[in-house]
């Protein structure tokens, strides 16, 4: 410390004098925090409305089933990718103690009171405490004791839970057809509250140790691919399915949606069945193309948009059947994977397209914090194949391909983000064919993943233009073509040389969410924005909810900067 802040009378004034602005600046943001003036009941009281807008109460099971989808799928990819890391004892007591300095120099900066700062400190000194005998049980040298990444992380997690049954939090409840519509009781929180979430993590727990067993009892590389399915599967079946609950009309579905189905998949397995073929040769992907002109033109005229989607979704399959055709073996799986996603698909358009039993005020079913993950989600799960197609045709020696694929980066990275999101939202929908509706929402994901490809493009391209000319000789000396040569050689070699920068796009895509919130979208910012604000119980508080989406939004942020540090670890990325 003294050779990196002390070295010489002019670093020692500079330390002095930033550490007397830093304190200067922490103190501020304390006094705004702890004044009494402050509204923060109104946060607390709107958590509900925060995180799913007005989803009814009756049905809130829905998004409790939800968050324990998750977590499973959370705790069983932990296990079976081997997540977590061993922590030195030691290097945790250390945290603790500098813990324990935070709090203390936190209740001598904030406008306690007299009884209130004693209480601080002699917490702060119980957690320097706890982190002094940690450090002091963790032995030196050979000795030194390690503990789980993980351990810590359900310790803490059990922790929080804990304190909501015994912390006297207190129990915030807003009714609007109640006089008084706001009642703030002293106590814990609500039992559905903390009786949820203790449920939530029992939950994680035992998805952890059953992934374990999986990954003791499984083949590895087919439980991996699994998981990954069911993670791609999971944001449309439980915003689609679960939280929209979709009333089905069986005679409609028997009567136009499964013959649809049918017809689609007996002539796709047979067309992809002869496109599989080695001897086909070029006739295929002439026949593959024009069924994307087909599948393209079909939104020039009316017609069920199942009908649409599967055509497209066919022409996709066309287009990459010589990639993976070969023996009967891997053609039947090919055909196989083919009528898998067209089932999915067809049913979750069917879905879609069917009422919802959800009767909530405005557009959509969701809102608040749902909403903002989902559209970050959509957004980073269909622009990725989107930009790395825009980026093979950008690096492709195909001038057609190459120009389209340059236009549409430079004219969509010409464009501000509000603007696409305008555009999308008011004047797309009125040059639709007839018969066809698109949602706000659907249309803002459609502008955002469009503009985020663009930027993923450009990603990818740096990444695909560090692979050096022999790793393509080589895999045209083995016989590959030039399809295989990309998705087998090229692509996963570039994919990782840009995992940083495709990371910071994915936070960038997280953050920029909150422009919803201009074009009224009900994401987190607007209900924190304008919604709340606008009760007659909390007018004046929109600095505190602003902080509060602020924290949530920092959160978020800094776990996908970690995780992507840990990637980079586990991937050796940068040490060789």
């Amino acid at each position: 410390m003294k050779e990196n802040l002390f070295s010489s009378p002019f670093n020692s004034v500079l330390t002095v004098v930033t550490t007397i602005i830093l304190l200067a600046v922490f103190r501020g943001f304390l006094s705004f925090i702890f004044n009494p003036v402050r509204q923060w009941d109104g946060t607390a009281t709107n958590m509900q409305l925060f995180m799913t807008r007005a989803y009814p109460d009756e049905q809130y099971i829905r998004v409790w089933f939800c968050v324990a989808v998750i977590l499973i799928l959370t705790g069983m990819s932990m296990a079976v990718w081997r997540a977590g890391s061993t922590v030195p004892v030691a290097g945790l007591g250390r945290k603790l103690l500098a813990t324990g300095a935070l709090l203390a120099l936190l209740a001598l900066l904030a406008p306690f009171s007299a009884s209130a700062t004693v209480q601080w400190l002699a917490a702060a000194l119980a957690v320097a405490a706890v982190g002094e005998a940690i450090r002091r049980f963790a032995g030196r040298g050979e000795d030194e004791r390690t503990v789980s990444s993980l351990t810590v992380l359900v310790v803490t997690l059990a922790g929080l839970v804990a304190s909501l049954w015994v912390v006297p939090y207190g129990h915030h409840t807003y009714i609007a057809k109640r006089v008084p519509r706001v009642l703030a009781e002293p106590g814990t929180v609500a039992l559905t509250t903390k009786l949820p979430w203790t449920i939530m993590l029992l939950v994680v727990v035992a998805a952890y140790f059953a992934g374990r067993l999986m990954r003791d009892r499984l083949p590895i590389n087919p439980t991996r691919v699994t998981l990954l399915v069911l993670w791609l599967l999971a944001p449309l079946v439980l915003i689609y399915l679960v939280l929209r609950d979709p009333s089905f009309d069986m005679g409609h579905v028997v009567g136009t949606d499964l013959p649809i189905f049918a017809a689609y998949a007996v002539g796709g397995a047979a067309l992809l069945s002869w496109l599989t073929r080695p001897s086909t040769g070029e006739t295929g992907r002439i026949v593959a193309v024009l069924i994307l002109v087909v599948g393209f033109c079909t939104f020039l005229t009316p017609m069920r948009q199942v009908v649409r989607l599967d055509m497209l979704l066919l022409a996709v399959f066309a287009l990459a059947a010589p990639t993976f055709g070969g023996g009967p073996r891997a053609r039947r799986r090919y055909i196989f994977g083919w009528l898998g996603v067209l089932g999915v698909m067809s049913w979750l358009i069917t879905a879609v397209n069917t009422p919802s039993t959800v009767t909530v005020p405005g557009g959509f079913f969701i809102g608040g914090f749902s909403i903002t993950l989902m559209f970050a989600i959509f957004t980073i799960v269909f622009s990725f194949p989107l930009g790395i197609a825009l980026a093979l045709a950008r690096t492709s020696s195909m001038p057609i391909f190459r120009q389209l694929a340059t236009g549409f980066i430079e004219v969509v990275r010409g464009v501000p983000l509000i603007t696409i999101l305008i555009f999308f939202s008011i004047m797309v929908p009125l040059f639709l064919p007839r018969g066809m509706h698109l949602s706000e929402v659907t249309a803002c994901i459609i502008g955002y993943i469009l503009f985020s490809s663009a930027y993923l493009a450009e990603n990818v391209r740096g990444g695909l233009q560090s692979i050096t000319r022999g790793q393509h000789e080589a895999a045209e000396a083995v016989g590959m073509t030039t399809a295989q040569k990309t998705i087998f050689i090229v692509l996963p070699q570039a994919l990782r040389v840009s995992i940083p920068p495709l990371v910071g796009h994915c936070i960038g895509v997280f953050k920029e969410t909150s422009l919803l919130a201009i074009i009224g979208v009900f994401d987190i910012l607007y209900i924190g924005r304008i919604v709340i604000p606008g009760q007659t119980e909390f007018m004046g508080s929109t600095r505190e909810n602003v902080l509060f989406v602020s924290v949530i939004y920092w959160i978020f942020c800094y776990q996908m900067s970690k995780a992507s540090q840990r990637l980079e670890r586990r991937t050796g990325l940068g040490e060789r």
